[in-house]
């Protein structure tokens, strides 16, 4: 396990346990497969809220791993928190850069999006109100989610074209936002993760890099983001946040960020799980309606 890429994921299914009231109140599905890429079937993990008629708001985990390791199972624990809160919660897997390239990792998300308003109906979802929360290689994920359109070549061929793979949220938790420099993250990034997921240097291939990251492609009209870093983070620099922020400011976006003092890449539970209690109000001020 990379410390970076696992540990967020692994501290939730510690601790947001602890503020789980009853397993009673939510309803789990397995296994269910969203896209097929090749002969990879993509599946995710699907918890509600077991009363009520909905529609009710969504919200996608992406995982963290430098975009080479972990699964949708991490992020379980957060899936059910949200569902406890009236949301229908996906955790979702992605084509990993063991064996495929960017964009394919993007591409998957999109098609996780698509599947969850092909299916609103059957899950009871407001396919108006979607939104996505990234750890890590999955917070660049997310960040990408929010900021490209199907104008920007990333809708792969998952399925349900007729769908959008827009979202309307968007948290990041320590997530890189501009690949295309190389001032603002761990050595390991660049000789390796990065490295496995463009497929060549960032010398080789700069327009892949800058295309990569989601600073690349702010424009107007994205969704509310919300930005969790913590401000010692020595493998994602929080500058990746506050860039990123800056731009989506300056073009007009609805934009906030916790920098959470004294943190590195690694949080403190307690630190993380506070945070993460302030994602779910986040969503809840821009996914639910208002009464």
């Amino acid at each position: 396990m990379t410390r970076f890429g696992l540990s967020i994921p692994l501290v939730l299914m510690l601790l947001l346990g602890a503020a789980e009231p009853s397993q009673a109140e939510t309803q789990t599905e397995k296994g269910l497969t969203f896209a097929k890429a090749g002969k990879v079937e993509l599946k995710l993990d699907l918890v509600m809220p077991k009363q009520g008629d909905g529609p009710f708001p969504a919200v996608m985990v992406v995982h963290g791993g430098g975009w080479s390791a972990g699964d949708r199972g991490q992020g379980l624990k957060f899936a059910e928190f949200q569902a406890q809160a009236g949301y229908v919660a996906v955790t979702i897997d992605y084509r990993l850069t063991t064996d495929h390239r960017f964009p394919a990792q993007i591409e998957d998300c999109k098609a996780a999006v698509r599947w969850l308003r092909a299916n609103a109906k059957k899950y009871k979802v407001d396919p108006e109100r979607i939104g996505v929360i990234g750890f890590s290689a999955g917070g660049h994920l997310a960040c990408l989610l929010g900021t490209t359109t199907k104008a920007d070549g990333f809708d792969g061929d998952g399925g349900n074209a007729e769908q959008s793979s827009a979202v309307q949220a968007v948290v990041s938790v320590a997530g890189p936002t501009d690949l295309s420099t190389d001032d603002w993250f761990a050595e390991k990034w660049k000789t390796g993760m990065l490295l496995a997921l463009i497929g060549d240097t960032r010398k080789r291939k700069p327009d892949l890099y800058k295309r990569a990251s989601p600073i690349s492609s702010v424009k107007r009209g994205a969704p509310p983001f919300f930005f969790i870093h913590g401000n010692t983070d020595k493998i994602v620099h929080v500058t990746q946040s506050r860039v990123m922020a800056a731009k989506l400011k300056a073009a007009g976006g609805v934009v906030e960020v916790l920098e959470l003092e004294g943190e590195d890449h690694l949080m403190k539970p307690a630190t993380l799980v506070e945070a993460l209690t302030k994602a779910r109000s986040f969503f809840d001020d821009h996914l639910k309606k208002k009464q």
